[in-house]
């Protein structure tokens, strides 16, 4: 019996240069069938001299990465559909002060898919407690003094919800928020927001943020245990992106390059 050849993923390529292109001239568009990490592609190149604006799409990743060296398993294709949406943004930056980046693009994916979608500082998408998608920034420094650098921004998005074994967060796919979704609509709709406001954020650093990313914010008066042992309740983020934490302490502003968060076991506290 005849089997039914499988049909390549058809990605909105061009549909995406058009809506970029003209505020970011240079910029193309790539699908790769697999790559071991669409950020490790992209620094290598950058670390080569090739610091051309590009979105990077892989349609399997083998060795993608995550905050603090973590791995972040696409998971094999089902048929001829990914199972998660794996891309990364490159492009030449000089924000006065890069503190909340990955907030402000935190953001921009939640508003981009869906108004219930939560934000759990500093980089992950949260869907009823369990984490739907993550979000890896690296940058390569061009040499000179006050000049851009050269940003990485990967998205890592399941489409489908993977198995929870061996994960602290459970996970939850973007197929139970938005049936009938798939990879190139998910992509389409994140792609073009998320350049503006990436440019957005080089001009006006993340204090235009502030106010709808703390509307978003799943740790929002939530005990939460930091990294280092201390403990407080989550009072939002400040101006600049760092998590404010109430403690015996007093009041900690908590930057992405001193703790990770845990949220505290409390069997009075309902959900997040």
């Amino acid at each position: 019996m005849a089997t039914t050849p499988v049909q390549p993923v058809r990605w909105p390529a061009e549909a995406i240069w058009e809506a970029v292109a003209p505020a970011l001239p240079g910029f193309t568009v790539e699908v790769l069938p697999e790559v071991d990490s669409t950020n490790s592609e992209l620094m290598r190149r950058a670390r080569a001299g090739r610091l051309e604006p590009v979105l990077l799409v892989a349609e399997q990743q083998t060795a993608g990465r995550g905050r603090l060296g973590r791995q972040w398993h696409s998971g094999a294709s089902s048929g001829s559909a990914p199972k998660a949406l794996t891309f990364s943004l490159g492009l030449n930056l000089a924000p006065a002060d890069w503190s909340g980046l990955s907030l402000a693009v935190g953001l921009s994916v939640a508003q981009s898919l869906h108004p219930g979608i939560c934000l759990k500082w500093p980089n992950d998408l949260w869907w009823h407690d369990r984490k739907l998608a993550g979000i890896l920034i690296e940058t390569v420094n061009r040499g000179e003094a006050g000049a851009s650098r050269y940003v990485v921004i990967g998205v890592g998005l399941n489409l489908l919800t993977p198995d929870a074994t061996g994960l602290s967060t459970a996970p939850v796919g973007l197929l139970e928020l938005l049936p009938g979704v798939d990879a190139t609509q998910a992509l389409l709709r994140i792609a073009a927001p998320l350049v503006q406001t990436v440019q957005k954020f080089e001009t006006h650093g993340f204090a235009p943020f502030q106010q709808v990313f703390n509307k978003r914010d799943a740790l929002a008066q939530v005990p939460v245990m930091l990294s280092d042992g201390l403990q407080g309740v989550a009072q939002g983020v400040d101006a600049s992106g760092a998590l404010r934490v109430a403690s015996a302490q007093g009041v900690l502003r908590i930057t992405s390059a001193e703790v990770s968060v845990r949220v505290q076991p409390n069997p009075g506290y309902g959900h997040v």
